[in-house]
């Protein structure tokens, strides 16, 4: 069953109308699929993993529903499916020469895809979560690397979710803990909403903030027991991450559940690092890592003292639209990256006029904006020792990263996105350099950080 905490935030979803979550709720798929979609035929689509895992008692649940079913489509285990417009309009043909709607079994791969088909076909499906692995669950839209772009693409979220805490509880706790590394990063994300609300880019919806922060102290606050599949973390784990996807619907983006850290992680995956390796690096192992890094950050910025901004000083060597293309460019060498980010940067770069505003702002409300920021941030120290707890990435040497290319993140995240965080708001002020600098030298977080072995599944 929901939790209150669910209920209240269906209440405003408007295209999820159910997510029954908990011990031993495969039986009532069935029942819930004649629910919500009446008359419908069912196709399940899964791969061998999560087949395996959850794939016959989802078959029989809708069989003893009386539900009519095609021939499941199982794609294979190995390689992992990887979500591409690709394997989109491979399911979107399948979907298309059938009735059914899709039951997607499986987690954040599967889920997007088939979420993505099935609105290109304009059918509603059936969401079965199999391992708490990320908030994209619930989510209005799908997270799909679009012509080599990962992409955030529109379409309507499942029409009910069912999340067996079981299932979940039993997946590889790699998987847990890529959950916990996609949730955590929820903390800097709500810090850059703070800074866009301050400075009047975007305004927080504290109803929706509520949605998503109020679920997720008790969510991350096991990872021990996480990492052992207890079933009450694992149910914590698992409501924060559909509570993140019900204030996406609810606010229509995805900025309530992200924010510069993500960016760590997309510019990764456009990259394409780590998709080719044996056991593939997960969006949330990344996520993890762009929190710790966002995290660290922080805790630089929450000593400055941005209302001594020199504004003048600051406008004399503000960059023409050339001089900022120019940085966009040197940053981003691969060249689909390049232009979608020197796109993403031109929509946010300000006139003189505009810029002058803009300082005068970060001068007028930093004293209260850096209290409010401090209520917020976990210490980097903190967020490293969940993320090793869980069994989560928590050093760019454990995938192979070296301190130089994390560095390097720091600057390119800032441009691949048109949504305002820190980094822009540092980026503007003149400082972005000198505070990144300071994370990698003497003294500073990644500096001070002792080298870590690479990962493997056992580590």
């Amino acid at each position: 069953m929901a939790t209150s905490r669910i209920e209240t935030a269906l209440a405003g979803a408007g295209q999820t109308k159910a997510v029954v979550s908990g011990v031993g709720v495969l039986d009532r798929i069935g029942a819930t699929f004649v629910e919500y979609l009446p008359g419908m035929r069912a196709i399940i689509v899964a791969d061998e993993n999560t087949w395996e895992a959850a794939g016959p008692g989802v078959r029989d649940s809708l069989r003893a529903a009386g539900i009519e079913l095609d021939e499941p489509v199982i794609f294979p285990g190995t390689p992992v499916l990887f979500a591409d417009d690709a394997m989109v309009l491979r399911v979107r043909d399948i979907l298309a020469a059938t009735d059914a709607a899709a039951v997607s079994v499986g987690s954040g791969s599967i889920n997007d895809v088939v979420k993505n088909a099935s609105d290109m076909v304009g059918r509603p499906y059936l969401s079965v979560c199999t391992a708490a692995s990320v908030d994209g669950y619930t989510a209005e839209g799908a997270a799909i690397t679009v012509k080599g772009v990962k992409s955030t693409v529109t379409c309507r979220a499942p029409i009910a979710v069912i999340a067996p805490i079981d299932v979940m509880a039993a997946a590889p706790s790699r998987l847990t803990a890529t959950g916990l590394g996609d949730l955590f990063e929820k903390v800097p994300a709500g810090a850059d909403w703070l800074v866009s609300d301050a400075l009047g880019v975007e305004a927080v919806d504290w109803d929706v903030w509520d949605l998503v922060q109020g679920p997720l102290q008790d969510a991350i606050a096991d990872p021990d027991g996480l990492r052992r599949g207890d079933l009450e973390a694992v149910a914590a784990l698992s409501e924060g991450l559909q509570m993140s996807g019900l204030a996406i619907q609810v606010y229509g983006t995805s900025r309530p559940a992200s924010g510069a850290g993500h960016y760590f992680s997309h510019q990764w995956e456009m990259e394409g690092y780590g998709r080719d390796w044996a056991i593939p690096l997960s969006h949330g192992f990344k996520v993890g890592l762009g929190t710790l890094a966002m995290c660290a950050l922080y805790e630089m910025v929450l000593g400055l003292d941005l209302a001594s901004i020199d504004v003048e000083s600051r406008l004399a060597a503000w960059p023409t639209p050339e001089e900022d293309r120019a940085r966009v460019e040197a940053l981003q060498p691969v060249s689909i990256i390049r232009e979608s980010a020197v796109r993403a940067s031109a929509d946010k770069y300000l006139s003189l006029d505009a810029a002058r505003e803009r300082l005068e702002t970060i001068r007028r409300v930093w004293p209260e904006l850096r209290f409010r920021l401090a209520q917020q941030v976990i210490p980097a120290a903190e967020v490293e020792d969940i993320l090793r707890r869980v069994g989560a990435i928590h050093h760019p040497g454990q995938i192979a990263v070296s301190l130089e290319q994390l560095r390097t993140k720091y600057f390119q995240a800032q441009t691949i996105r048109t949504r305002y965080t820190i980094l822009d708001l540092l980026q503007e002020a003149g400082v972005l350099q000198d505070v990144v600098d300071r994370l990698f030298t003497p003294g500073g977080y990644w500096y001070e950080r002792p080298p870590e072995p690479r990962w493997t599944d056992a580590s």
